[in-house]
């Protein structure tokens, strides 16, 4: 059944024109966890000067990611939208270099999945960015 979970979260991202844009790949997705990468692009950056990528394409990653995560825990039985998902950013990813969003699934009610995320580049002791969210869970009918 994990299989059947990690084939509908990787369908689901798949079917996100941006996250496709963005060439988001799953490394994992299984048991309410996936992890989810992003190479670097120069179209994505925010700042010439610097070269950092833009905040908006990490929060895409991470939504995307925590999204996967959700569907992927066992007691969901369907797709899922964000709710709400609040992003705290803590230092500019390093340019060159992709970053990769950890997504886990720690609680699902009857309606809602909540999951937490963490944001890296190739520095991992150094987070990027941090994510909590809230997302539905759909019952079928």
């Amino acid at each position: 059944m994990a299989a059947d979970k990690t084939t509908i979260a990787r369908q689901f991202s798949e079917a996100i024109p941006f996250a496709r844009e963005l060439n988001m790949e799953f490394l994992t997705v299984e048991n309410g966890r996936a992890v989810a990468r992003m190479p670097y692009d120069a179209r994505l950056v925010g700042d010439p000067e610097t070269g950092v990528i833009h905040g908006g394409a990490v929060s895409a990653l991470m939504d995307t990611c925590c999204g996967a995560a959700a569907i992927a825990h066992p007691d969901n039985p369907g797709v899922t939208a964000t709710i709400d998902l609040r992003i705290d950013y803590m230092r500019p990813a390093t340019p060159g270099q992709a970053i990769t969003t950890h997504a886990e699934c720690y609680r699902l009610t009857r309606s809602v999945a909540f999951v937490t995320a963490t944001a890296y580049d190739e520095d991992e002791t150094r987070p990027v960015a941090r994510a909590n969210g809230a997302f539905t869970v759909e019952r079928r009918r």
